[in-house]
């Protein structure tokens, strides 16, 4: 098992083929979905040849709660495709059962700590959909700053869609002026 990082209570590991039943689990929750696909199931052949691929691939993080070793979701902090290396995405998804205890929180923090202080990274940003007010309160606990809404064109909209998507980032800068105070 590869260890990323620890936390007081999480687990970050590099995911690997054993996880299929698990992350299959966590995408077929219609709630855990509601803000990604309006909750609808992933099917058992995509996990297997798209996700968990790209998920081992790099950047994508499974977490363990670690005095159970159960699994609550995961984690990435990763550059777009595309996009500058030193500018990485924040992305999580827990389980329902791990909702309002502050893992998403808490693996964020020790994510964007990482990045800044050993990845040489110059911003962290996130992004979600603008009715999604818990995903944005950990954003914002996580010292992250709304920067823009904006509006995509989606093949398949889904409810709030209309509202928009929202970005969030904080830059090196400001989190080392937090760390210091």
């Amino acid at each position: 098992m590869h260890i990323y990082l620890e936390t007081g209570r999480l687990t970050l590991r590099r995911f690997a083929e054993s996880d299929a039943d698990e992350l299959f689990r966590l995408h077929n929750d219609p709630e855990v979905m509601r803000y990604l696909n309006g909750g609808k199931p992933t099917p058992r052949q995509v996990i297997l040849d798209r996700t968990l691929p790209r998920f081992i691939e790099s950047g994508f993080f499974a977490a363990l709660e670690r005095r159970s070793g159960d699994f609550l979701g995961w984690f990435h902090l990763r550059a777009p495709e595309g996009g500058p290396e030193d500018e990485p995405e924040l992305g999580y998804r827990l389980h329902k059962a791990a909702w309002g205890q502050g893992y998403a929180t808490e693996g964020s923090l020790a994510l964007i700590g990482k990045a800044f202080a050993e990845l040489g990274a110059r911003r962290v940003f996130a992004q979600t959909m603008a009715v999604n007010l818990g995903s944005r309160r950990v954003m914002e606990k996580c010292g992250l700053r709304h920067v823009r809404t904006f509006h995509m064109d989606w093949p398949d909209p889904i409810e709030g869609t209309e509202h928009g998507e929202v970005e969030y980032e904080l830059l090196c800068a400001d989190w080392e002026a937090a760390q210091k105070s």
